[in-house]
Formats: C-alpha cells, sequence, structure tokens
C-alpha cells in the first residue's frame, strides 16, 4: 500500500475537510450515470463495454441496476474457457476508490485512493506476480467477472457497494463505495487441481 488512509472528519474549529463528503450519494450518482453510458456505448454498437449481472441472483429474480458490474475489455485474452465459482483463480488486480477530496489516482484520472493491489507501479507483466484465490471466495461482483474471463483478459470492473462490501466500513474502504478493479486473469484451476504458478497473497478481496 502506497499511502494509509485517513477519514478525515469536517472541524469549522481545525479547518479539515471531510475526504469523503456525501459519499453515499456521490457514489449512488456515479455507478447510476456510469451505467447509463455504458448501456448507451453498448446500444451504439460498442464491443468493448460489457454489463454482466451478478451470479448470485437469477434475473428473475433480482434485476436492479446496482445488480450488475460494468466492463471495459482493456485486452481480449486467448483462453477457450472461464473459470467457475469453485475454482482456484491467478490474478493480477489493482483495486481503487472513485476520487475523493485528496485522493486522485496517478494512473486513472477518474479514479482515487489504491485500497488493495497486487502489483506497484505502472502496468508491466514483465515484473508483476499474480495473487491466487477461489472465485467464490472474494466479494460478489470481483466473483462475477472472474466467472466470464478468458485467461489473458484484463479488465477494468466497476462494482456497485451492494455488490462489494455494501454499508460496512473496513480499515481502507468506507462504507457505499463504489470498487473499481483492473484485473487480469492469468490462469485457473478446476478443485483438485494444482495452479500452473504457486503464490499466494493475502489480501482484502477475501471474505472472511
Amino acid at each position: 500500500m502506497v499511502s494509509v488512509l485517513v477519514l478525515a472528519s469536517c472541524s469549522e474549529a481545525d479547518g479539515t475537510v471531510e475526504e469523503f463528503q456525501n459519499w453515499k450519494a456521490t457514489n449512488d450518482s456515479y455507478f447510476a450515470s456510469k451505467y447509463a453510458a455504458v448501456k448507451d456505448s453498448i446500444d451504439k454498437g460498442d464491443t468493448s463495454w460489457k454489463i454482466i449481472h451478478t451470479y448470485a441472483f437469477a434475473e428473475s429474480v433480482r434485476n436492479d441496476v446496482t445488480d450488475n458490474i460494468l466492463v471495459k475489455v482493456l485486452q481480449e485474452g486467448t483462453g477457450s474457457g472461464c473459470p467457475m465459482s469453485t475454482d482456484s483463480v491467478l490474478v493480477d488486480y489493482r483495486g481503487y476508490l472513485l476520487k475523493s477530496t485528496s485522493y486522485t489516482s496517478p494512473y486513472d484520472a477518474e479514479l482515487g485512493y489504491i485500497f488493495d493491489q497486487s502489483w506497484s507501479g505502472a502496468y508491466d507483466k514483465s515484473t508483476m506476480r499474480p495473487s491466487s484465490f477461489t472465485v467464490n471466495g472474494v466479494i460478489e461482483g470481483f466473483s462475477t467477472a472472474l466467472q466470464y474471463m478468458h485467461i489473458g483478459d484484463r479488465w477494468k470492473v466497476y462494482i456497485p457497494y451492494n455488490l462489494g462490501y455494501g454499508s460496512t466500513a473496513t480499515d481502507e474502504i468506507p462504507a457505499y463505495s463504489v470498487l473499481v478493479f483492473d484485473i487480469t486473469l492469468d490462469g485457473y484451476s478446476r478443485p483438485g487441481t494444482a495452479l500452473p504458478i504457486v503464490y499466494v497473497k493475502q489480501n482484502r478481496l477475501l471474505n472472511e
């Protein structure tokens, strides 16, 4: 982690500014606007965008806008299959919050604080080491994305907070946070089959 996230509160006495002012409303508005823009792009024939419904519920059961993730395809892989929910995966990832009062990402002007990552610095596959975890062991939005990815795919994934951490805050993720991930799928294996690389990084995506 490159910096420590401070959840500062607003105070007239000391002149500090709240880092995440009106955060729930900001994130609600952002995702709704992003969804509409992505849908419009898809309707106009842009194949670099995807809207993917959560794997956890059928669309007939739950089908609000925030029951979907938004995907920008940055690179298409050549793998023929996709991981299943019980599979293990090898993944390069970087997780962002939206821009806030003090934080704008040096890698993406649209985004803010990097709360977790499997690499540091610029994206360079020659120096990156993937993390390993099970598909169903991570947050719902991330797990949904993995089940549609092929080996070699690099996606930018927008996850509404109800498919992330919801109303629960963590040390570095405020409640009601849209999460944006840069994800590359490097490999996967079925239960009982070894992954091609053995390297496990503890990360904040795990559901504990």
